[in-house]
């Protein structure tokens, strides 16, 4: 059985309907919606690192191919796959594939 709880003022003038958040009592809706809010900064903070590196990636592709080198390194993909699998686990491998497939072709 459930309780609805209705809505929560978690800071001032900010109301949150309680279903939105899945908690069943008012300090759970307030540690989940503050949680929420700091998972919204990070993503933000993470997005903008993942544009920073695709900047950086497309300045050394570019000097690769204008040194006449190739665009892609595969020697320097397998180590920032293992780097991301070491440190991530299975799921690194498939975030640093992301962030490579994001990098290439950039310039």
């Amino acid at each position: 059985m459930s309780t609805d709880i209705g809505t929560v003022t978690t800071t001032p003038g900010t109301v949150v309907p309680a279903a939105e958040t899945g908690a069943r009592t008012p300090e759970a809706v307030g540690v989940i919606t503050d949680a929420r809010g700091r998972i919204d900064d990070l993503d933000g903070r993470i997005i903008g690192l993942v544009q920073e590196r695709m900047a950086v990636s497309a300045v050394i592709q570019r000097e690769r191919i204008e040194s006449g080198g190739r665009r892609v390194s595969l020697s320097r993909e397998m180590e920032i796959l293992d780097h991301y699998r070491g440190q991530l686990g299975k799921p690194g491998t498939a975030l640093a594939m992301t962030l490579l497939e994001l990098s290439r072709g950039q310039i």
